[in-house]
């Protein structure tokens, strides 16, 4: 079982899953270069990323690994899918779409987010401002509930390299893998939630659907919402959290 950890955070976002199947897997957790306090590497990072871990998978002679992602980690688990479909096995996706900018823009391009992602490239990679620590703060309180949590991702943040951060965000915001999510082959478990939109008068149907059109071509996949679980599903709900992946990992459900 391969872990991925989603935008600048630490493999012990995967803490408790591995204690849940050190025994039945081989764990293999990564933070990706340049988060939580990992040197960064240069751009093209996220292509980069998927084309080491699939070296990886070689190297390590895995036979089709399960791939664990959130978020980002997510996004890294379906791209990986896409291009090496004989070398994974099953996907557990965790809060993750194969095209972020289509959740603020529904009919966006990767032409067309071009700018905004190069202007949040600028943001993410220049130094940090009063502004932006605010907006750093306060996104992070959406995603997650308990106040220790909050502090644990918040210092992530922190030893995260900022020209890292901002290298990702562009290649996750012009990166579009919808299109081909019909050559992934390994059987898939998306697990959403959408508490975290209720604040923005979002509602649970509204969510489900931008999940179903952006997998709309993925052939053999469950979506399952969490009704209590922010962003880190993991960390907030793992009642439910375990209960999708156990009945997906151990019974094939």
């Amino acid at each position: 079982m391969i872990l991925i950890p989603g935008f600048a955070s630490s493999g012990e976002t995967w803490d408790s899953t591995v204690a849940r199947y050190k025994d039945r897997y081989e764990c293999h957790v990564l933070t990706l270069a340049g988060f939580a306090g990992e040197p960064r590497i240069e751009a093209p990072f996220l292509e980069t990323v998927r084309k080491d871990l699939a070296v990886y998978i070689r190297k390590n002679k895995m036979d089709k690994p399960v791939i664990v992602g959130h978020s980002l980690g997510g996004f890294m688990a379906l791209w990986l899918a896409e291009q090496e479909p004989d070398l994974v096995g099953p996907l557990v996706i965790v809060h993750s779409l194969p095209f972020l900018a289509a959740i603020m823009q529904p009919g966006a391009t990767v032409e067309s987010v071009k700018p905004m992602a190069e202007n949040m490239r600028k943001v993410f990679s220049g130094p940090p401002t009063e502004e932006t620590e605010k907006q750093t703060q306060a996104s992070i309180k959406s995603m997650v509930t308990k106040p220790e949590d909050y502090e644990m991702i918040l210092g992530w943040g922190k030893k995260s390299d900022r020209i890292a951060e901002g290298n990702a965000m562009y290649d996750m915001m012009t990166t579009d893998l919808r299109d081909d999510l019909d050559k992934i082959t390994s059987r898939t478990i998306v697990i959403g939630t959408w508490i975290g939109f209720k604040q923005y008068g979002v509602t649970r149907d509204q969510v489900e659907k931008n999940f179903r059109d952006q997998y709309a071509k993925l052939k053999n996949y469950q979506l399952v919402l969490s009704d209590k679980a922010r962003h880190f599903v993991m960390l907030d709900d793992p009642e439910g959290f375990f209960a999708a992946t156990d009945a997906f990992l151990l019974h094939g459900k």
